[in-house]
């Protein structure tokens, strides 16, 4: 039955829920966070009874709790698990944007009192596998970051937990998305470059990647594009992957065509491929990134992944709280705002 409306603390508490159901409230409580030490079943008659006594958390008390834990030093109640599923083991975490990632969640998650944890997936260890050491570790959260190639996991029970995935690279599962606002960082170093005398600014790209990235840098260089003369608008260069396929040729044919003074891209190797077209960085045209990590290009975006990292174990975390297993109807976005560097590919125009 719910609290008395007439007395003095109306709320219904989790010692009310535990006395309804004849628990203890310590059970209560971890029930009500998902907590995989508590059973699915007992779980959800908690869930359930806490509907029918109109239970609500005391937003108050949360934060309280929250503040005892930062300066306590929480002790680590829960494991998540990291998904690598790269054909080298280090592959992945090569990557400094990718290691970031991990730094920034494995960092959040021991503050909130979780282990984060990389489990493979690979021939040796499959769907099925993974799955039944996920189930016996009693972890219920999932953590997806880039994978190459794209793995085969139509097969594993993405029902059974709460995913969360970085970045637009990965296809399956549609599940929510913490990345960087490509858009807006793109237009942000246009108008950087912009400030620092550049007039007639190109991006190169391939396409294999700009559909990988799902267009959206290519989305925010067209839209910076709309504040400038027309004169002054350069068409993008989309280029082969191949490295023997003539791309110095094209670039230095589309550079000359359109007196391009500054380049942005997202091409890790397009300095190689201007030294091989006899195209000097900054003297002949100036480059700069839209990230500035992983690459040789000094100027360009900070997509700062590794608060990338911290608001996706945050969201994880939300997801758990909430009891919000598989993959969603609809899937949310949370997009991180990056910040522009200088650097000496792209200094100031004398």
């Amino acid at each position: 039955m719910k609290s008395d409306p007439d007395s003095p603390n109306p709320r219904t508490s989790i010692r009310d829920i535990a006395r309804h159901l004849g628990v203890s409230h310590a059970t209560v409580s971890l029930a009500l966070r998902n907590n995989p030490r508590i059973s699915e079943a007992v779980r959800e008659k908690v869930r359930m009874a806490a509907d029918e006594l109109g239970y609500q958390p005391d937003p108050m008390l949360q934060a309280l709790a929250s503040y005892r834990r930062t300066k306590g030093g929480t002790p680590v109640s829960a494991g998540l698990a990291w998904i690598n599923a790269w054909e080298s083991t280090t592959a992945l975490r090569g990557f400094q944007e990718f290691d970031l990632y991990w730094k920034g969640a494995s960092t959040a998650a021991r503050k909130h009192g979780y282990s984060l944890e990389e489990f493979r997936l690979d021939k040796e260890c499959g769907s099925n596998r993974l799955n039944q050491i996920l189930t016996a570790r009693g972890i219920c959260g999932i953590l997806l970051p880039p994978q190459h190639p794209h793995p085969e996991w139509s097969d594993f029970p993405w029902e059974r937990y709460s995913v969360v995935r970085f970045g637009r690279s990965l296809r399956t599962p549609e599940c929510h998305v913490v990345t960087a606002d490509q858009v807006a960082n793109t237009m942000l170093a246009f108008v950087r470059l912009r400030e620092l005398g550049y007039t007639r600014i190109g991006f190169v790209d391939s396409r294999e990647t700009t559909v990988k990235r799902g267009q959206m840098f290519q989305a925010g260089f067209l839209l910076a594009q709309t504040d400038v003369a027309k004169s002054e608008r350069i068409p993008v260069l989309d280029i082969n992957h191949a490295p023997n396929s003539g791309r110095h040729v094209r670039v230095a044919k589309w550079l000359r065509q359109h007196k391009v003074d500054a380049i942005l891209t997202g091409l890790s190797e397009l300095p190689t491929i201007l030294t091989k077209a006899g195209i000097r960085v900054p003297d002949d045209v100036a480059l700069a990134g839209t990230t500035i990590l992983d690459t040789p290009i000094s100027a360009g975006i900070n997509q700062h992944p590794e608060e990338i990292g911290r608001v996706g174990l945050l969201m994880l975390k939300s997801l758990i709280n909430d009891g919000a297993r598989g993959i969603p109807p609809i899937f949310r976005q949370i997009q991180v705002e990056g910040s522009w560097s200088d650097g000496d590919s792209a200094p100031p125009r004398r």
